[in-house]
């Protein structure tokens, strides 16, 4: 086997919301399927991640009470970015929109510089950069 990619599907409850809720971040809506859509996709450069409204998936229960908690039934994926600045902008930003961001931009001892934010549906994102490559 040699996988050529691969794109991670969240259930979420609103489609048109997780698209406004992504585009406040920087992805761009990519397209939508359905009438009315349920199902579509958001693009970072080339890295896309399905939606899909109700359907494929789980999504997570309640905030738990400790930022590093995962939460049953949520998805947890990792964003690389370039630079460590750009993870703390990314953790300002989120800050400033009133998205849950439970984890403060932290050098880990594996080399990466991370936070965490939430989605609306309770997926967690590590946003982070490699410390070693700046």
């Amino acid at each position: 086997m040699n996988v050529k990619g691969i794109t991670p599907i969240l259930n979420v409850t609103s489609l048109q919301e997780s698209f406004e809720w992504f585009e406040k971040l920087g992805w761009k809506k990519h397209w939508d399927f359905g009438d009315p859509p349920t199902f579509g996709a958001v693009v970072s450069g080339n890295i896309e991640i399905f939606l899909c409204q109700d359907c494929q998936g789980a999504r997570g229960g309640p905030m738990p009470q400790q930022p590093w908690d995962n939460q049953a039934g949520s998805t947890w994926m990792s964003w690389w970015l370039d630079t460590t600045a750009e993870v703390d902008a990314v953790y300002e930003l989120a800050l400033k929109l009133g998205i849950p961001a439970p984890w403060p931009p932290t050098d880990m001892p594996w080399g990466v510089h991370e936070c965490h934010i939430r989605h609306p549906d309770g997926h967690t994102f590590r946003v982070g950069a490699n410390i070693d490559c700046e």
